[in-house]
């Protein structure tokens, strides 16, 4: 484990090493908040339209542009990874 360390220790000096794990946290940490928002956001809609089923194609189409602007923010840190990795 400890040579393992030292080799990760190594790797993240370089600002190759940085880059990398910059894009890795960018990238991660933007779809996991996607993730979140987008399956907080498809519950609700669920249990909106349980309630109301009258309301389901509006419930519907709300869900859809709200996902839009939820996979945006992961498509964002797609983007910022990719520069980090391909311009340092």
């Amino acid at each position: 484990m400890l040579g393992l360390s030292r080799v990760l220790l190594d790797a993240a000096i370089d600002a190759k090493g940085l880059a990398g794990l910059g894009a890795g946290l960018a990238i991660g940490l933007g779809a996991l908040g996607t993730t979140i928002g987008i399956g907080t956001a498809a519950g609700r809609a669920l249990e909106g339209s349980a309630r109301q089923p009258e309301m389901y194609s509006k419930l519907q189409t709300l869900l859809l542009i709200a996902i839009v602007f939820m996979e945006s923010v992961a498509i964002y840190s797609l983007v910022v990874s990719l520069l980090l990795i391909f311009t340092v």
